[in-house]
């Protein structure tokens, strides 16, 4: 079993991105009880087109049991039409490396869009990293900044100031 330890960060810089290529994702997810989530996932990139099928399960948004496995495309295809509906999310990732750890730089598409989350996996939940000037304020415990949640309650739903207080520029911290 693995479990992943990870932390979410709004973006207060989104030029961190510019000259950057990204792998476009869609993937929604099945109707189960909390705190598991079941996730489909299609990554197209210039490799090509892979699918995985990912669950998730854990009583804090940070530390999750996780087990992924490959799936056929042409089955993930059917499973997120069929299975997801319009519970999807969409968005571009792009990986960026600062002070030896890997950043997952989300921007999303759709009724999410123009939202920017970054994600860092770490070893453990009390390891130390260096933020990158880019990086906003940390939303790691904000269940609506999950995709699972974000693909049934996308940005464009939130109230005017709820959407207008999360876009609007942060200064670095």
């Amino acid at each position: 079993m693995a479990t992943e330890i990870e932390r979410k960060f709004l973006i207060s810089d989104p030029s961190v991105l510019e000259g950057r290529t990204g792998r476009r994702l869609a993937q929604g997810y099945l109707p189960v009880s909390a705190p598991a989530s079941v996730r489909i996932r299609i990554i197209e990139d210039e490799n090509g087109t892979e699918a995985r099928l990912t669950l998730k399960q854990g009583h804090s948004a940070a530390v999750r049991s996780e087990f992924e496995y490959p799936i056929p495309v042409s089955e993930a295809e059917v499973m997120l039409e069929v299975l997801c509906g319009e519970a999807r999310v969409f968005k571009q990732r792009y990986v960026v490396t600062h002070a030896r750890h890997t950043w997952e730089i989300d921007r999303f598409e759709a009724d999410n869009a123009p939202l920017l989350l970054a994600e860092i996996e770490l070893d453990t939940l009390d390891e130390d990293f260096v933020r990158p000037p880019w990086l906003g304020r940390e939303v790691t415990d904000d269940v609506r900044f999950l995709n699972s949640h974000l693909c049934r309650h996308p940005l464009a739903s939130w109230p005017n100031a709820e959407r207008a207080a999360i876009l609007s520029p942060e200064p670095p911290c």
